[in-house]
């Protein structure tokens, strides 16, 4: 599978967990035309815990999981996988310029972002919405947002669905990373943090965020998450639609969700069905 994809160096800690019982990410089938072999590079978010998380040379997370899952079905092994930060504002980029092969990086599908990459998916479906303190009992959901400061993404769906219900009545501040909204919501110089909840799940399930954080569990928007893949490779999409089917009649996804948030109390939903995006 694409032995010539260039490799910039990085190590894999996170792994699959083999065959084996329930609750256990399996190891896939090869899909086909995919053989064993090969390197690929795949952009996933550095700093939603959760989700897609780097500390030091170890990469943990749901969407860590899903990439390497679907990686080893194309015939890559996790040792021959390079991880590259995708943060939002530069996903497009990354597959454009060829820097990456995938994007896994809570990769809402838009008719927009069709114009410039292709999908595969989706692997789950999100739901936007808020992160407050957990002392805050006045914001129960976006109408009552008025006259607050809310914190977003740049170059992410929320913060344009932001833009466009709600013009005029809430200060939009936005960083270019998820984990500097929740610093300033932290610190007071913002009311709430907007995206996607499993994203917001997972920082309320940090450690050093219990008890000072919380959801409010009101989703307002259908977030589709798809794998980016590069403008008009068809093949490799079908390819990555039929892991993903693996990975969801496996039982591999649902594990995957319950290793990654299954703390949080965050309820799993029901999973999507592949190759509709």
């Amino acid at each position: 599978m694409r032995s010539g994809i260039a490799i910039v160096l990085a190590v894999l800690a996170t792994t699959l967990a083999g065959c084996g019982g329930d609750g256990e990410i399996k190891t896939p089938d090869l899909v086909k035309g995919a053989q064993e072999g090969g390197r690929l590079t795949i952009g996933i978010s550095f700093d939603e815990p959760g989700v897609g998380f780097r500390s030091g040379e170890t990469y943990s997370g749901f969407d860590v999981d899903t990439a390497t899952y679907v990686a080893k079905a194309l015939g890559v092994d996790a040792k021959d996988i390079t991880w590259v930060r995708a943060d939002p504002g530069e996903r497009e980029q990354l597959l454009e310029s060829g820097k990456a092969d995938l994007v896994v990086a809570t990769y809402s599908i838009t008719d927009e972002r069709k114009q410039d990459v292709d999908f595969a998916g989706p692997y789950f479906v999100a739901h936007q919405d808020l992160l407050i303190r957990r002392n805050d009992t006045e914001i129960t959901g976006p109408e009552t947002l008025d006259g607050r400061t809310l914190c977003s993404v740049t170059g992410t769906t929320s913060s344009d669905y932001v833009r466009e219900n709600y013009k005029g009545d809430i200060t939009l501040k936005e960083y270019p990373r998820y984990s500097e909204c929740v610093a300033a919501l932290l610190d007071g110089s913002v009311d709430a943090v907007t995206t996607d909840d499993l994203i917001l799940a997972g920082y309320a399930s940090e450690e050093k965020y219990k008890g000072k954080l919380k959801v409010v569990g009101d989703g307002f928007t259908d977030e589709r998450y798809g794998i980016g893949v590069k403008k008009g490779d068809q093949e490799l999409v079908d390819q990555v639609d039929a892991a993903l089917e693996q990975y969801v009649d496996d039982g591999s996804w649902e594990a995957a969700l319950k290793q990654s948030v299954g703390d949080s109390g965050y309820e799993i939903p029901d999973p999507p069905k592949p190759g509709t995006a």
